[in-house]
C-alpha cells in the first residue's frame, strides 16, 4: 500500500524532537483534539457544521480535508480488520507480505468475505479519498497552516468502536520498529506544521491512491480471489473450499501448498477488462498528480519561514532528521514531472525490452485503449504488442541524473515529494 510507505516516512521522524508548536496551556485546535481522541466522525461532523456557518474558513477547510483522508485509511484498516487481511499470510506466505508494515491485527473471528465485498472495500477507500480531494480542492488561501502532533492520532484500527490507547500512531510505530526507542515524550514534542503547500501535496496523494484503486476496479480479478484470496483473507468465500481447511505442515515457508499457491498466483494475474472508463480516470488522476506536484513545489519556493516543514525548502529546515532537500534535487524532481507529463500524453514511449529500440509503449493507450491485462505475457514481451509504436523514446539521461541526483535513492524520494 502507498499509504503505509507514506505513513512509515512520518513515523520515522518522530526520533527527531521538535520544538513545541503551542505555548503551554494554550488551547489545543479542534480538530487536533477529535485526532487525538480517535473521534473521527464527531470531528468531520463538528468541521462541516463550522464551513456551514463560515463556508470561507480555509483553515476549517484544511482540517477537514485533512481529517477526511486519514478517516479513508482508517476505513480501509477497519475492513481490512473485519475480513482477516493477512491473517494466513504471517503463517503461510511470508514472501506475500506485501502490507505487512500494515497496522492491522489479527482477527481471530474474521467474517466471510466474497469477490464483490473485495472489490467493494476499494471503491469505499476511493470514494472517501474522493471526498478529501474535493475538500481540499476547494482551499484559496495560501496562508493555511494545520500544526498537528502527528504520532497522537489515535485511529480504530479494528473498528470496535474505541481508538485505544495502543491504536495511537506513535505507539504501532514503535511496536514494529522497537531500535527506534520513541517514547511518549518524544510523540509529545513531535509537531508537523503542514501548510498551503502541503493542501496540493495531499490532494496529489489523493489522486495518486485513486488511480491505484481505479486501475483495481477496472479489471475482473474473481479468479484470482477465488482460488489464491485465502493467501491475504482468512475467510474468502469460494468454490474450492479445501483451500481454506488447515493442511498439516503447510504453515512452513516452503511447503507444497505454498509453493503451488505462488505459482497459482502469478498465472492468475490475467485480468480481463471489466470497465474500461476506470482506466481513463486513472489517467486522469496521474496526470493531476503532476499538476499538483509542480504547484506544490512553487508555493514550496515562496516560503518565508521555517515552521516544522514536512517538505522543505532548501533554505529550510525540514522535520525528518539528516534529510536535506538540495535545489538539485528540486531540479531533478521537476524534470521528472516533465518526462513523466510527455510519456502520459503518449508524446514519448517507453522502451521496449525485446527486438532493439526500434519500438516503444505508448503508455497512454494502456490507459485509453485497455485490454486484458496478463503479467506473464507482459513480462515476456507480447503482452505489450497492442501498444508498440515507433516514436521518441523517453531520454535515458533523464534517468540516470535521477538515479545521480537521489544517489540511488530516488523512490523513497518519490513517495515522500509526490
Amino acid at each position: 500500500m502507498r499509504c503505509a510507505a507514506l505513513f512509515a516516512g512520518i513515523f520515522s521522524a518522530l526520533n527527531f524532537i521538535a520544538v513545541p508548536v503551542r505555548a503551554a496551556g494554550e488551547a489545543v485546535p479542534l480538530v487536533e483534539q477529535h485526532f487525538q481522541a480517535g473521534t473521527l466522525a464527531a470531528g468531520a461532523t463538528a468541521l462541516e457544521g463550522m464551513l456551514k456557518k463560515n463556508p470561507g474558513d480555509d483553515q476549517a477547510r484544511f482540517a477537514l480535508g485533512t481529517l477526511q483522508f486519514v478517516r479513508s485509511v482508517e476505513g480501509l484498516s477497519q475492513a481490512l480488520y473485519r475480513y482477516g487481511f493477512l491473517n494466513g499470510v504471517r503463517r503461510t506466505a511470508p514472501l506475500l507480505m506485501l502490507g505487512g508494515n500494515l497496522p492491522i491485527p489479527n482477527n481471530p473471528q474474521a467474517a466471510e468475505l466474497d469477490y464483490e465485498q473485495a472489490r467493494q472495500i476499494v471503491q469505499s477507500f476511493v470514494s472517501g479519498l474522493e471526498a478529501a480531494e474535493a475538500t481540499l480542492a476547494k482551499i484559496d488561501s495560501d496562508a493555511v497552516k494545520l500544526p498537528l502532533h502527528f504520532g497522537l492520532i489515535r485511529l480504530d484500527f479494528d473498528g470496535d468502536g474505541q481508538a485505544r490507547d495502543d491504536e495511537t500512531l506513535w505507539k504501532i510505530y514503535a511496536g514494529f520498529n522497537e531500535r527506534a526507542g520513541v517514547s511518549a515524550e518524544d510523540a509529545q514534542a513531535f509537531v508537523i506544521t503542514f501548510d498551503a503547500a502541503d493542501v496540493h501535496w495531499l490532494r496529489g496523494y489523493c489522486h495518486l491512491l485513486m488511480a491505484l484503486g481505479e486501475i483495481k476496479l477496472a479489471h475482473d480479478w474473481h479468479e484470482l480471489f477465488e482460488r489464491v484470496g485465502h493467501l491475504l483473507f482468512a475467510r474468502p468465500k469460494t468454490p474450492y473450499p479445501y483451500l481454506v481447511e488447515p493442511v498439516p505442515g503447510a504453515e512452513r515457508p516452503l511447503s507444497v501448498e505454498g509453493f503451488t499457491d505462488l505459482i497459482a498466483l502469478i498465472h492468475l494475474v490475467n485480468f480481463p477488462v471489466a470497465e474500461p472508463q476506470r482506466m481513463a480516470a486513472a489517467l486522469g488522476h496521474l496526470e493531476a498528480m503532476a499538476a499538483l506536484s509542480r504547484r506544490s513545489w512553487d508555493l514550496i519556493l515562496k516560503e518565508t519561514d521555517d515552521d516544522h516543514e514536512w517538505i522543505p525548502s532548501p533554505r529550510q529546515t525540514g522535520v525528518i532528521p539528516n534529510v536535506r532537500v538540495t535545489q538539485e534535487m528540486i531540479d531533478a524532481w521537476r524534470m521528472f514531472l516533465s518526462e513523466a507529463e510527455l510519456i502520459l500524453k503518449g508524446e514519448k514511449l517507453v522502451p521496449f525490452w525485446r527486438g532493439g529500440q526500434a519500438h516503444g509503449v505508448n503508455l497512454r493507450k494502456v490507459f485509453i485503449q485497455p485490454r486484458p491485462f496478463d503479467l506473464v505475457l507482459w513480462a515476456q514481451g507480447t503482452g505489450a504488442t497492442p501498444y508498440l509504436a515507433r516514436g521518441t523514446l523517453t531520454d535515458r539521461a533523464v534517468w540516470d541524473r535521477l538515479l545521480r541526483v537521489f544517489q540511488g535513492e530516488f523512490i523513497g524520494f518519490a513517495l515522500w515529494f509526490n
